[in-house]
């Protein structure tokens, strides 16, 4: 029986897609190996959205040449579509494939290692991830200066919602209790469909599904973010309570130059109606430090709006230019100063985290497990709760997948402790 092993970079659209490979190429009889060194086909996902995530890229492949050289070598994603020459021509490279040819790939690469059609196991993404991952929309319509994926990723384009909802009761089916619909532009669902199919609108079909435990949304544009969809989840229903934002910046003139239609009285509106519709929910957000023109006062305006809004945590993106893009020809700022204003804002951000999660110490809450624990190399269980804690326990009586009730007990810089509450 062949083996294979898929290594993910960048944005949950690839893991999604990931997911759906995983079980397409088991019901064909191929083996999945976590161990890329144990597979006969390694497939790179790859990401091009930072210089950061090209340079690991490329440094996976050339390390899987070298430790794995039996192995046929598969690349694509972003950085495969964006630069494919330089992986044809790379060692060990049997197959490159950009975004455009992603639909091909499981018949292609199924030619490299044999694997015909057949029933499969009834749960084959199951050992691959312990939530069900659902690609719902992919492309992009904006024109961000600082961003190359719609170049990469093409038009929006919107999976129909029968599609989705046949997708969500598969997932259903083989045990998933928690499914995470994703997107490039998540937001901009059902834009291109006719009739139009709002985001909310498709939410409100999911959620009637028989069987679902529960849903979760990937990164959102604020300015999309409407009362149907805040409604939606504040029901207390099946929809997580987390949302997490690409705000990107606070500095009005920050926001102009990026190209973003949003302004910062808009976020704080939107976050304040978010906070008071959902006191517990995780609010995330996505914040670029150092981009092309950003001045003290710009960063401090982002600072202070950080500080003050009521959000969990933030994902903080140094400035990396891309060429190809309005940003990446204009004055930039020195690198010293992009670390400085980065590790400031990890700052904090780490500390927003801490008072969130020690907020909810004594509590108890609904959590899917991770990973069981009990092993020699995982003596805890992992487990994420609907408002995005990820909390550590002893090993889980309850299977991978399982949505359980955790209390914790205690909330440290780095880590949640918890216990299950039985």
């Amino acid at each position: 029986m062949p083996s294979f092993s898929v290594w993910n970079f960048g944005c949950r659209v690839n893991l999604a897609e990931s997911f759906a490979w995983v079980e397409a190429f088991r019901r064909r009889g191929l083996r999945f190996e976590e161990d890329w060194r144990r597979s006969d086909v390694v497939i790179v996902n790859s990401c091009t959205l930072t210089g950061r995530a090209d340079r690991d890229v490329r440094k996976l492949i050339r390390k899987i040449a070298l430790e794995s050289p039996g192995a046929k070598l598969v690349v694509t994603g972003c950085l495969a579509e964006r630069s494919p020459e330089e992986f044809v021509r790379a060692p060990g490279v049997a197959l490159v494939l950009g975004n455009k040819e992603k639909p091909e790939l499981v018949e292609r690469v199924a030619g490299l290692v044999g694997g015909e059609p057949g029933p499969g196991p009834a749960a084959c993404g199951e050992k691959f991830r312990a939530r069900g991952q659902l690609k719902v929309q992919d492309g992009c319509d904006k024109r961000c200066a600082f961003c190359v994926i719609p170049s990469v990723r093409g038009p929006s384009a919107s999976a129909p919602p029968g599609e989705v909802l046949a997708g969500v009761r598969d997932l259903v089916g083989r045990g998933f209790q928690e499914i995470v619909l994703v997107g490039i532009d998540l937001s901009s669902y059902g834009d291109d469909l006719e009739p139009r199919m709002p985001l909310a609108g498709l939410l409100r079909q999911i959620v009637a599904v028989p069987g679902l435990g529960r849903v979760r949304l990937s990164s959102l544009d604020p300015g999309r973010v409407d009362k149907a969809l805040i409604g939606l989840a504040a029901r207390g229903g099946k929809v997580c309570r987390h949302f997490h934002l690409s705000l990107q910046h606070a500095s009005g003139r920050m926001l102009r130059l990026m190209g973003r239609a949003a302004d910062p009285e808009m976020y704080r509106r939107l976050l304040a109606e978010l906070r008071e519709a959902l006191p517990g929910a995780a609010l995330g957000a996505d914040v670029i430090a150092g981009f092309p023109g950003e001045t003290e006062e710009d960063y401090g305006e982002l600072e202070r709006f950080l500080e003050e809004a009521p959000l969990s945590y933030f994902h903080v993106f140094s400035y990396s230019p891309r060429r190809g893009t309005p940003a990446a020809g204009r004055r930039q700022v020195p690198d010293k100063i992009i670390t400085e204003r980065s590790a400031a804002l990890r700052r904090l951000s780490a500390a927003k985290s801490l008072a969130f999660r020690r907020s909810f110490e004594g509590r108890a809450l609904e959590a899917v497990v991770i990973k069981r624990g009990g092993g020699p190399k995982a003596k805890r269980a992992e487990l994420l709760t609907d408002n995005y804690i990820k909390v550590w326990a002893p090993p889980s009586p309850a299977p991978r997948g399982e949505l359980v009730r955790v209390r914790i007990t205690r909330a440290l810089e780095r880590s949640t402790e918890g216990e299950f509450d039985v």
